[in-house]
């Protein structure tokens, strides 16, 4: 016979050896959904901003848009990250496979695959946490922007200047 399957004990090791990707894909997936959402928000604030129209939104605009604009940057990179981190993760996989059915050692390659995958899913999380700290600037300069308003409406004091 020229092509020789393999048993159901490579096969099942091969199975027990890709346990650990397949929680990473689980987990990079969870993490795609996360990043879609919230670039979902990112982009319906933007268009609500785009949508007001008397001076005060124009503050509004010059505070937020900006920053808007870097956290959708950082979004993006993150999921582009996320998702270059499931494509190596599930070639990982398909390589584990073909390697049981080649009988080919594949020690080196998965672990180098795997390096890879945690890399980029590394880097998909780095940037989605400085997008996190960029969304909380977002909250201050807004809280910044309102007192402001309100100081000028004589709402508030002006801070004492020492």
């Amino acid at each position: 016979m020229l092509f020789d399957a393999p048993t159901i004990e490579q096969l099942s090791i091969v199975i027990s050896q890709v346990t650990g990707p397949a929680f990473l894909l689980a987990a990079e997936a969870q993490l795609l959904g996360v990043l879609v959402s919230r670039q979902d928000r990112i982009v319906d604030r933007a268009r609500e901003l785009a949508d007001l129209d008397d001076g005060h939104a124009q503050a509004h605009r010059k505070v937020e848009v900006p920053i808007l604009r870097r956290r959708a940057v950082l979004v993006h990179r993150s999921i582009y990250w996320g998702v270059a981190s499931c494509v190596v993760t599930s070639f990982l996989v398909i390589v584990a496979f073909a390697s049981a059915f080649f009988r080919f050692r594949h020690e080196f390659g998965a672990g180098f695959l795997f390096m890879i995958a945690m890399g980029l899913f590394t880097a998909a999380l780095v940037a989605f946490a400085l997008e996190i700290k960029l969304a909380y600037a977002e909250i201050d300069a807004a809280d910044t922007l309102m007192k402001q308003r309100d100081r000028r409406r004589g709402h508030l004091k002006a801070p004492a200047q020492e």
